[in-house]
């Protein structure tokens, strides 16, 4: 049961992290006409967004060791905004109002913002 909810508890701050991002982020929109669809949309997309980073962040990693090491790090946000417009593509071809204008600012910000603030919620929520 412990390992159900930890998923649930992820999933439910991805999603608030997804809105939050929506409201503050300059480029980020959630085109829906009702709350059923916004929270429906909003789920769909912090799926699609875990599974793109468990699918695809290793895999990257793994590729391009030399490059995290030699930027100290640093191209993690490049990588991270290329998966946040990634899941936003994917929405896009699901027929879900959820789009992210472009790789700079919205992407590497709404990235980053999703990061930062699941961590947050994850932490105070205790999802492990």
């Amino acid at each position: 049961m412990g390992f159900l909810k930890g998923l649930l508890i992820r999933l439910a701050t991805t999603a608030l992290a997804f809105w939050l991002a929506t409201l503050l982020i300059p480029g980020i929109t959630l085109d829906s006409s009702s709350t059923t669809e916004t929270v429906t949309t909003l789920v769909l997309v912090a799926v699609i967004f875990g599974v793109v980073n468990a699918v695809l962040q290793p895999i990257i990693k793994t590729v391009g060791c030399g490059f995290y090491l030699l930027t100290l790090g640093l191209i993690a946000l490049v990588v991270n905004g290329l998966l946040f417009l990634l899941t936003s593509w994917i929405a896009g071809e699901a027929g879900l109002p959820f789009h992210v204008d472009g790789f700079w600012p919205a992407a590497v910000l709404g990235a980053l913002f999703v990061g930062i603030v699941t961590w947050i919620l994850g932490a105070i929520l205790d999802r492990d």
